[in-house]
């Protein structure tokens, strides 16, 4: 079954928005993920895919599990 939503896109915007919930900035995110800021912010606009360990490198920053950065809410 074919859904309609970009993958980067949908993840991106849960990134940001479990990023916004703790009150942190890309630049705190980047440095808890050990990942570069411009990587996040990427990331966040959904133009930039991610390797699975990036995923988990985020959600452990975010103190979130994986998975629900990939929910539809």
């Amino acid at each position: 079954m074919a859904s309609d939503y970009d993958i980067k896109i949908l993840f991106g915007s849960n990134v940001k928005k479990y990023r916004l919930q703790k009150g942190i900035s890309q630049e705190k995110l980047a440095a808890l993920s050990g990942l570069h800021r411009t990587y996040i912010s990427a990331v966040e606009r959904g133009t930039r895919s991610i390797s699975l360990d990036n995923i988990k490198k985020i959600a452990n920053a975010l103190e979130i599990e994986e998975f629900k950065l990939f929910l539809i809410e």
